[in-house]
């Protein structure tokens, strides 16, 4: 068995839960300013003091205006290694692209990739480290990679008598909780955990469930620290200051990124070299339109975004999302846009087999090839939804 907390991270949680609010002077209640993780030194950097510090971080790891690395140098915290996932330490890298080991050159730290030949890290690179710090914004889907490496690195902590640590941030998806549960059969990068595919989780009430449910592939134990934020709510929005990946650029990505990542394993653009990616969805022949005449776009090379797009200097045409609200797991517009191709007798999930990695079940694409509404999918899998919102309730520590 896997030990889940020690007191110590029992005492952090609790305190940090506790709700906040301020009077102003006509007496009404106003909610507190949000504190994330990162920004709680007091709380983290006793755990790092003395210690040889391993850092999963990327761009998002910041403390305002300061990076986290450069922040614990300054404050003489030894950074052995920093550990670099998809997109890399400073998110320039296309999806998918191999991210290669280095060193920073602001501060002399080497990089590891967790992203390239190995996704777990070597005994090699976690022998000479004290504590392990993971610090780095997701956005609450499944396919997300982000998640997956955290597990790998929780995975290595564990075999290395190493404690993790965890700094929470918002889940800007986070009042969701929608899509299929990940079939065993389908795991894979992107969906290693039998979670929804929007789970409605921090990162930090993500770890405790990994760890609680005994979902690493280890029988050490893990020593894990999480960091709550404080004032933080499931439904309130959040505006990410920084890009999680090259190609969600916004909120408005972010939130249609759920419903359109599923246009990947399709011959459709999802605006992937354009600069609104994620809210944009066109093809040259083949169409679905909301105006007259239609939206069109060219997808064009973003080196470190989209070096070779979909349609790569040709015109597309279909629909604009960069206005329109798409909240959760919208399959209306996969649904509509797989009629258009099959009354064309033309193949749309023309990379079945990603597709049903994306989705974490074969379930979803064999639904719509046979013509279930939107109504009907979902209410497939509303049973396995109530059962995990009964499991993930002892690890969440936010309304």
């Amino acid at each position: 068995m896997v030990k889940i907390f020690t007191s110590c991270v029992l005492v952090l949680l609790i305190v940090a839960c506790s709700p906040q609010s301020s009077q102003t002077e006509a007496g009404a209640t106003t909610e507190a300013a949000l504190i994330l993780g990162v920004e709680q030194t007091e709380r983290f950097l006793p755990l790092l003091a003395g210690k040889r510090v391993g850092l999963v971080v990327n761009q998002t790891s910041m403390l305002q205006q300061q990076h986290l690395v450069d922040y614990l140098v300054s404050q003489q915290i030894t950074v052995q290694r920093i550990f670099a996932p998809e997109h890399g330490f400073r998110g320039d890298h296309d999806a998918g692209a191999h991210v290669a080991a280095g060193v920073d050159t602001a501060t002399g730290v080497e990089i590891y990739s967790i992203y390239g030949s190995s996704r777990k890290p070597s005994a090699a690179a976690m022998h000479d480290l004290d504590v392990v710090l993971f610090d780095i914004q997701d956005v609450g889907a499944r396919f997300y990679t982000y998640i997956s490496s955290m597990h790998y690195m929780m995975e290595a902590a564990s075999e290395h008598s190493i404690p993790f640590v965890v700094l929470d941030r918002p889940n800007p998806n986070g009042e969701f909780v929608d899509g299929p549960m990940l079939d065993e059969q389908f795991r894979s990068f992107v969906g290693m955990h039998r979670i929804p595919l929007l789970h409605g989780m921090t990162i930090g009430e993500l770890a405790q469930m990994i760890l609680s449910e005994g979902w690493l592939n280890t029988a050490h134990p893990l020593e894990l620290y999480v960091v709550p934020m404080l004032n933080y709510r499931r439904d309130m929005r959040y505006d990410l200051p920084v890009r999680p990946s090259p190609n969600l650029p916004n909120y408005q990505s972010i939130r249609a990124y759920t419903s359109l990542c599923f246009f990947e394993a399709t011959p459709v653009s999802e605006g992937r070299g354009t600069d609104f990616p994620f809210q944009v969805i066109g093809h040259p022949t083949l169409y679905v339109a909301d105006t007259e005449p239609p939206f069109s776009f060219t997808p064009r090379s973003i080196p470190g975004a989209a070096s070779n797009p979909k349609f790569k200097d040709q015109q597309v045409f279909g629909q604009d999302l960069r206005h329109a609200p798409v909240e959760g797991l919208d399959l209306s517009y996969l649904i509509s846009w797989y009629q258009v191709f099959a009354a064309a007798g033309e193949p749309f999930f023309t990379s079945a087999g990603f597709m049903d990695r994306l989705a974490g079940t074969d379930a979803l694409r064999l639904a719509i090839e046979q013509g279930l509404s939107e109504a009907e999918i979902k209410a497939g899998w509303q049973a396995d939804l109530a059962a995990f919102k009964e499991q993930r309730a002892p690890y969440l520590l936010y309304p």
